[in-house]
């Protein structure tokens, strides 16, 4: 075993959260601001993006439902408040902005919830928690960008509120792979269940919301 990995388990860390029965995808903040080469956030995140829209047709097609979350922001940014202060490039999300947009796949299908958020984690200072649990879920399977910002944030917050937390790897991009694999070991030690794609893809038939 990895000495850091043995040092985390020995410490107490690392326990697992079972799939719960009522599953949902959510999927965060993948935008064209990550994706335009001409864009400051561009990540080089496509390969992500791609898998995520595996999940997100794989989630479709079993009924299992599925929430998209962007960024916008009111004039001058005053509904990011500090945030939007200490991360100039939030500047893309700024009311009417095509870098706020959705690219061709995934994006939302008709009479899918969208959530608009102006923080890191999709749950704060929005409507996500209650919606999730009016439509009973129990389990959110997490994927989108970044993995060290909001896919971080929302996961953390997850577990906070009351649902188990999955984050797909390979559905799940950041600008550089250090900070990507550090806050997925981390998430896995402390806050959620990180899991591969084919293991997610392999949960949802059983997982089905219906």
């Amino acid at each position: 075993m990895d000495p850091l990995e043995a040092d985390y388990q020995a410490a107490g860390f690392g326990g697992t959260l079972p799939f719960g029965e009522r599953p949902a995808v959510l999927v965060i903040d993948i935008v064209r601001a990550y994706l335009d080469r001409e864009s400051p956030l561009y990540a080089g995140v496509e390969d992500a993006v791609a898998a995520a829209a595996r999940l997100v047709a794989a989630a479709r097609s079993h009924g299992v439902p599925v929430v998209f979350t962007r960024v916008e922001y009111g004039p001058d940014g005053r509904d990011g408040g500090l945030f939007y202060r200490k991360v100039p490039a939030l500047r893309c999300f700024d009311q009417g902005n095509p870098l706020g947009g959705f690219p061709a796949d995934p994006s939302p299908a008709p009479g899918e919830t969208v959530v608009v958020k102006q923080y890191a984690s999709a749950f704060f200072g929005t409507s996500l928690a209650a919606t999730l649990t009016a439509m009973r879920v129990d389990t959110v399977l997490l994927c989108g960008l970044s993995t060290s910002g909001c896919v971080r944030a929302s996961a953390v917050d997850a577990v906070q509120h009351g649902f188990a937390p999955f984050v797909v790897r390979e559905a799940c991009g950041d600008r550089d792979p250090r900070p990507h694999e550090a806050n997925l070991f981390d998430l896995q030690a402390k806050y959620a269940e990180v899991v591969s794609l084919e293991t997610a893809l392999s949960a949802l038939p059983a997982l089905s919301a219906g």
